[in-house]
């Protein structure tokens, strides 16, 4: 109240989302707050448990391999918990020892609250651990793979709404009883109004209804371009909910995209006891696509999860659990064989997509596509 106050009252929801979520004192992830898992305030892929890591690690080798002798790095942008990265180092330190001892792990967590409980959980990590801001990662580039799972999506988004004549950007400000209230500000500004007809929304012409609101994601285009002059070769694998712009802006799509997460329950209401739920917003497969090649990456290709997961070997790891000689007890691999369906049910996580991009020398952008984007 007090930031919107000293603004005048009202800021974009942009710099609200910002605040929200990152804020180091009362931002859900700048603080700490949220608590990633099953039973937090959100599972991802890698809560629940190590399958999800040891079936990524053999794309990830191919990376790596790729870039040829010397030393590489694996850097994972908002590392979360830190689960993704343990279960990493432990699968590459075991399966390919060769590999991991000229492989350093690199996190890039701009918020203090979650880094204080990756630092706790990757202490006795079998790779090198080493935490890094963006400058820093830009003042010493590495070769490598790049991870985003789940990053892009907490990216402050541009809300626009359609008030019957033109865009206009959404707006967090006070009410008469001194409580939030979204509403409609100042007109979009030209340069996305050139974007939305590149992504082909053209509201008079669909005759969207007036109070229509969407989003778009102007810091995707940044944040590709930090990556990029952290990552001077290799591969970036961006894992996230995204739709393509027919279905992303499509007129029944009258709220957009955003979600607030907290304890296990979705809502729509982005404005619930700020800096206490999460806030996500889908990503646009071809506005990622346009920010990624005005940023000097190669585009090799998309896929769900589900598909994603079976290319790297999901059914003959389910097969495998149904031997009587698997080490797990019965109870033990029932729950393995859950979490594995889990990671591909369509209805959730299986609905994810996966998205590979390259930088460097034509070896590295021009190579076979990725095994995750090849037929089981």
């Amino acid at each position: 109240m007090e930031r919107l106050l000293a603004a005048g009252g009202a800021v974009p929801f942009r710099t609200y989302m910002e605040w929200a979520l990152h804020d180091p004192v009362h931002g859900a992830y700048g603080a700490g707050r949220l608590r990633i898992g099953p039973r937090g305030d959100f599972a991802t892929s890698p809560s629940l448990g190590a399958s999800f890591a040891g079936l990524l690690a053999p794309q990830l080798v191919d990376w790596l391999l790729e870039l040829g002798p010397g030393p590489l790095a694996l850097v994972e942008t908002g590392p979360g918990e830190g689960e993704l990265a343990l279960h990493l180092a432990t699968a590459l330190a075991a399966g390919w020892p060769d590999l991991a001892a000229r492989l350093e792990l690199l996190l890039v967590e701009p918020n203090p609250g979650m880094e204080a409980r990756q630092r706790r959980l990757l202490a006795a990590a079998p790779l090198p651990c080493c935490w890094l801001a963006w400058p820093d990662l830009a003042a010493r580039p590495v070769r490598g793979v790049m991870l985003a799972h789940e990053v892009l999506d907490a990216l402050a988004v541009k809300r626009i709404c359609w008030d019957g004549g033109i865009w206009r950007l959404q707006e967090v400000a006070l009410g008469a009883d001194w409580g939030l209230e979204l509403r409609a500000g100042a007109a979009l500004e030209p340069q996305a109004l050139e974007e939305l007809e590149a992504l082909g929304l053209d509201a008079a012409a669909t005759g969207l209804p007036r109070g229509w609101c969407t989003e778009l994601h102007p810091g995707c285009a940044p944040w590709l371009e930090a990556a990029g002059t952290g990552l001077i070769e290799g591969h970036l694998l961006v894992v996230d909910y995204a739709l393509e712009a027919r279905r992303y802006y499509a007129p029944w799509r009258s709220a957009g995209t955003l979600l607030a997460y907290r304890q296990q329950r979705a809502s729509p209401d982005p404005l619930l006891d700020p800096g206490h739920w999460d806030l996500t917003s889908h990503l646009c497969l071809e506005s990622l696509e346009r920010s990624a090649a005005a940023t000097g990456w190669s585009w090799q290709g998309s896929c769900r999860q589900g598909q994603a997961l079976l290319a790297l070997g999901l059914a003959e790891a389910l097969h495998g659990l149904q031997s009587p000689a698997h080490p797990q007890d019965l109870a033990g691999r029932l729950a393995a064989r859950e979490a594995l369906l889990r990671l591909v049910d369509p209805a959730g996580l299986g609905e994810f997509r996966w998205i590979a991009l390259a930088r460097g020398p034509e070896a590295a952008v021009e190579a076979a596509p990725p095994r995750f984007l090849q037929e089981p």
